[in-house]
């Protein structure tokens, strides 16, 4: 993997929309020149956000009382909520390199973090026919730990990651997650008994050569 360091952003929580707001204002000062690549690193109040192909079946029961918002990146359903890490990625890509490949990357920095952290894990392939596998399971139990939804537009992401450190997992089960109905989500503090937002947020800095 070569090189590429990137701008560090943090954040605690953020409300969903308006960190879409920003994002965009990121997207747009790096279309200018006015930004480099960026991190940016933080997480949200409860909600569930829904890709353009989400089926309604798909969705929570509303009595759970969790928004649900429609975004314009790539992917299914998926829950942010507080204890999660979001990492919003506005890079510019190389020549001939596309949003899927830039994914592949997200993915290998973020395996290489977690085992930092002391779970081990791994990207999946996607068979023909199936829904994107697009994230990080790990490897010992098979559980998912991060999903990943991105974009890119006249050559620069938007969107990123979020990656389970110690949150409520519950919300995942009240919708289908990831298009996988039968997907099981996990976290770092499920899978190593113990982790802090502080901690995760260094090794995933690390690992993006984010500063």
């Amino acid at each position: 993997m070569r090189a590429r360091p990137l701008t560090l952003i943090q954040d605690d929580l953020v409300d969903y929309d308006k960190a879409m707001e920003r994002m965009g204002e990121l997207v747009e000062e790096r279309h200018s020149g006015a930004r480099p690549d960026t991190l940016w690193l933080l997480s949200h109040p409860p909600v569930y956000t829904i890709g353009r192909k989400t089926p309604q079946e798909h969705l929570p029961d509303p009595a759970h009382d969790i928004p649900v918002v429609r975004t314009t990146r790539g992917g299914q359903l998926t829950y942010h909520g507080p204890g999660q890490l979001v990492g919003y990625l506005v890079v510019r890509l190389d020549s001939g390199e596309g949003v899927v490949d830039y994914i592949r990357e997200v993915e290998f920095r973020l395996i290489e973090a977690l085992g930092r952290l002391g779970v081990p894990a791994e990207r999946r392939d996607t068979p023909p026919g199936s829904e994107l596998l697009t994230g990080v399971w790990t490897r010992h139990t098979g559980r998912k730990i991060v999903s990943i939804g991105m974009r890119q537009s006249r050559g620069i992401t938007s969107h990123g990651f979020a990656l389970n450190v110690n949150g409520d997992l519950e919300p995942w089960h009240w919708a289908v997650a990831c298009g996988l109905p039968d997907v099981h989500m996990s976290s770092v503090a499920r899978e190593s008994g113990a982790a802090t937002m502080e901690q995760v947020r260094s090794m995933v800095a690390t690992a993006f050569e984010a500063s």
